[in-house]
Order: structure tokens, then C-alpha cells, then sequence
């Protein structure tokens, strides 16, 4: 059992100013573990012997004690110490197959991902261990999250996320009415969501491999058999092949070292830990590293492929026989031989009651005209009043004109209700044409989907790139 090291202050602290000060240089690119200062053994603890250890396998040599102490004081701690200081370092591929599956432990449903499981997660999806490391990380994965069967819009979601805009299909380009109609505007949604499905999978899993995963090692290559389980055996092995490290690059991706720190003891607390599902989730969306996200997409790949079915058998989906569509703010019945009678009648109707308003008799116009005529009579008649008989005529022109006047808006009236009903026939028959038009469509959309998921099929079954 590992010693805690409160019950060697003195010693506890050099020791982690001296693991803090290796990590400090293995991310910032040094080739080597050696310095200058002495590395202090605190009795019972794992940290000194794996440091040890670590200095050795990163200069070629043996490590076959050191290790041995570090294993039986700390087991699980020393492999995730090793797995990660050498993946930091750039020499993933010195470490023995057996370190990864102790220091990855096992994976479940029911448990959130542990911040070190997620660390060689990360690491072995950027290529810090080579093609066997990422193939144990998705065997890791395969074996407790074979089929995500939960919310497959969820998963759509993370991959392809909501496009705001609308897609309207060109054959209703001219009726937007229509576009929006659920019945019609399902299957094109569904078809477009499918092709931005396989466009990104197909981004996806033709990613080249990232070159900062393994800078400058032997491709992350294990050296020795998945067989093998000891570290004793693994040191012998590790030694005798040293890593071919080049030129010093820094490392980038934070988890890992967070974790290294919190095993040296060197941070507070860990923040909190996501599930299995979590982080597959966070990982397929478009804002993640692809080498991630084909892990995820590899995973996931079941009901992925389930939902691509789904939306196949939604573009497949018959055009209705008859579809309402609002036509200058009436409801009129579309069907393929035509607009509905009925509906196109009483559309027609609205149109000439709500365009022709009801005026009352033109009392005013009249009145003035008999007034005119009486002040015309009276002046004659009467010599003394002759110059008011100029007044009988203004009357009835005021008369005239307010006829006249109406006359001009009960034409206009008459002529806006013809071109309204000319508008509502020729907008239902231009529709319907559309909608024929969008039948045709229909089929060489179900033909493209079905092509579509052919393709998304074979590019699950490729998976993720190993190397």
C-alpha cells in the first residue's frame, strides 16, 4: 500500500517540488527526465520509484527495480503515472501493454468516467501510444457501450447540430405556405438532416491522423505483446528498445497533466466527473478534436445508423392526397387533379363580401340635388331673390359630384375583387402544379436518402483509424 505522505512533510514537499518540476519540463518538450536536484524516496510511497523508473526508460535504460518497488507500493497509480508522463513526454511507445489496462481499470454505465480513464482517453486518441493504443481504448469502450439506445435525437444533435434555416425544396420555392406545411416539409428536413449526417461522418472518418499526438516517437508503437501483465516483464522489454525521441515539442492538451498533478498531489480537489455517455456526447459535436470524435462516432455508430434508417423512412413517406393551404388569408383544399371546389368557392365568396362593403342609398347627394332645384325654382319665382338662383346650381353640382365619387369607388371596389379572384384561381393552380412537381421530387429524394445511407453505412463500418 502507498504510504500518505503527510507523515513525511519534509520529505513529502521535496518530493513534489521535485514531480512538479519534472512536468514542468516533459510539457515543455525536455528529452530527458534526469535533473539536477535529488530525488528524495519517501518509505511506502509510489512516487519516488516510478519517478526513477521514468528517468530510466526515458534515457533506454533498465528500470526492472524501480518499477518493481513502485508496483507494490501502488499499482494502479504507478501505470496511470507512467502512462501519462511518457504520452506528455512523447514517448508513448515505451510503454508495456499491461501499464494501460491497470491504469485504465474498468469502464461502466453506471460510473462516472474517472478523470486518469479520461486522460488515457485523450491521450491514446491523439496517437500518444500508437494504433494499439487507441484500438484498447476502443475495445474499452465497445465493451460497455455497445449501443447507445437512449434518445437517438440527442446523438443527431451532438453531430449534426439544429440548422435554423428552413430548406424548402425548389419545386416550392414560390409557395413558402407550402414549405411549412408538416406533411411536406418533414421529409425534405429529413433528407437534408441525412446528408449533413454523411457529410459528417465522412469528415470524420477521413481525418488524417493528428501530427501532435506522438511527437516524434516510433508512431506510439507498444513494445511488447497485449499478453503480457507484469511490470517486471515490461521493463526488460521497454528497455531494450529505447525511444527514438526527436525534436522537443511542447505538450498541449491539459487533462493530462491535471491528472499527473493531482497523482503527484500538487492540486486541490478534482473537479467533477462526467459519465460515459457525457463525454461520447461532448465528443461528436463539431467544436471537438476529430481523433475524439471518431472515437465517439465509432461508438456510437449503432444508433447512429438506426437514426439514418429513421430518416430514410421519413423522406420515403407519400406526398398527401390533399393538403390546406392559406391563399391571400383564405383556406383553400389542394388535390393533385386540382383545387377543391368547395373550399375555392367559399374563398372566392370571403373575397367578394369582404371587398365590396355595403354602403347605404346616397341620401346626401340626392338632398342636395332636390335642394338645388328648389333654390333654382324659388329665385326665379321670386324677382326680389333672383341672386340667390346662382346657389341652386352649386347644390347640385355638390350633388353630382358626391354620385360621381361614389360611382368611381364601386368600380374600384369591383375591379380589386376581380383581380383578387383572378390572384386566388391562378395562386390554386400554380400551387398544384408545385405540388406535382414536388411528387416528382419526392422520388429522387427517397432514391438520393437510400444512397445516402449506403454510404453512411459504409463509412461507420470503416471506424476510426487505428495509426
Amino acid at each position: 500500500m502507498s504510504t500518505d505522505l503527510t507523515a513525511y512533510p519534509h520529505a513529502g514537499t521535496e518530493l513534489h517540488r521535485y514531480a512538479e518540476a519534472l512536468l514542468t519540463n516533459l510539457a515543455a518538450g525536455a528529452t530527458s527526465a534526469r535533473m539536477s536536484a535529488k530525488l528524495i524516496d519517501v518509505p511506502g510511497h509510489w512516487l519516488a520509484p516510478a519517478v526513477e523508473a521514468l528517468t530510466l526508460l526515458m534515457d533506454g535504460e533498465e528500470a526492472l527495480e524501480p518499477l518493481a518497488r513502485a508496483a507494490q507500493r501502488d499499482e494502479q497509480r504507478t501505470a496511470l503515472f507512467l502512462c501519462l508522463a511518457l504520452a506528455v513526454a512523447g514517448q508513448g511507445d515505451q510503454i508495456h501493454a499491461s501499464w494501460l489496462g491497470i491504469a485504465f481499470g474498468e469502464l461502466s454505465l453506471d460510473r462516472p468516467v474517472t478523470h486518469g480513464q479520461r486522460a488515457l482517453w485523450l491521450a491514446a486518441a491523439r496517437g500518444a501510444y500508437g494504433p494499439a493504443g487507441k484500438i484498447f481504448v476502443l475495445r474499452k469502450l465497445d465493451a460497455v457501450s455497445s449501443s447507445p439506445v437512449s434518445e437517438p435525437e440527442r446523438w443527431l444533435r451532438a453531430l449534426i447540430p439544429d440548422d435554423p434555416s428552413a430548406v424548402a425544396p425548389p419545386s416550392l420555392a414560390d409557395f413558402p405556405e407550402l414549405a411549412e406545411i408538416p406533411e411536406l416539409a418533414e421529409p425534405v428536413q429529413a433528407s437534408a438532416q441525412l446528408t449533413r449526417l454523411r457529410d459528417r461522418c465522412a469528415e470524420i472518418t477521413s481525418a488524417r491522423e493528428s501530427p501532435g499526438g506522438n511527437r516524434g516517437g516510433t508512431g506510439g508503437k507498444l513494445v511488447a505483446p497485449l499478453a503480457e501483465p507484469s511490470f517486471s516483464s515490461a521493463s526488460s522489454a521497454s528497455s531494450a528498445e529505447p525511444s527514438l525521441n526527436g525534436s522537443a515539442i511542447p505538450w498541449n492538451d491539459g487533462e493530462p497533466l491535471t491528472v499527473l498533478r493531482h497523482l503527484i498531489g500538487s492540486n486541490g480537489p478534482e473537479g467533477p466527473m462526467s459519465s460515459l455517455e457525457g463525454h461520447l456526447l461532448s465528443d461528436l459535436q463539431p467544436s471537438s478534436h476529430l481523433d475524439l470524435t471518431a472515437i465517439a462516432l465509432h461508438v456510437a455508430a449503432p444508433i447512429v445508423r438506426t437514426a439514418a434508417k429513421s430518416l430514410v423512412q421519413a423522406t420515403q413517406v407519400n406526398p398527401p392526397e390533399s393538403v390546406v393551404m392559406p391563399i391571400l388569408g383564405h383556406r383553400v383544399t389542394l388535390r393533385p387533379e386540382g383545387p377543391d371546389a368547395e373550399s375555392l368557392a367559399t374563398a372566392e365568396n370571403r373575397i367578394i363580401v369582404d371587398g365590396t362593403p355595403v354602403r347605404g342609398r346616397p341620401w346626401l347627394a340626392y338632398a342636395l340635388l332636390a335642394l338645388g332645384v328648389v333654390a333654382l325654382v324659388i329665385a326665379l319665382a321670386i324677382p326680389a331673390i333672383l341672386p340667390l338662383a346662382a346657389l341652386g346650381p352649386l347644390l347640385a353640382a355638390a350633388g353630382g359630384y358626391r354620385l360621381w365619387h361614389r360611382r368611381k369607388r364601386e368600380q374600384a371596389d369591383a375591379e380589386y375583387v376581380v383581380a383578387q379572384l383572378s390572384e386566388l384561381r391562378e395562386m390554386a393552380q400554380g400551387a398544384v402544379w408545385a405540388l406535382h412537381e414536388y411528387a416528382r421530387e419526392a422520388e429522387d429524394r427517397a432514391q438520393t436518402a437510400a444512397s445516402d445511407l449506403a454510404e453512411l453505412t459504409r463509412l461507420l463500418r470503416r471506424g476510426p483509424r487505428a495509426g
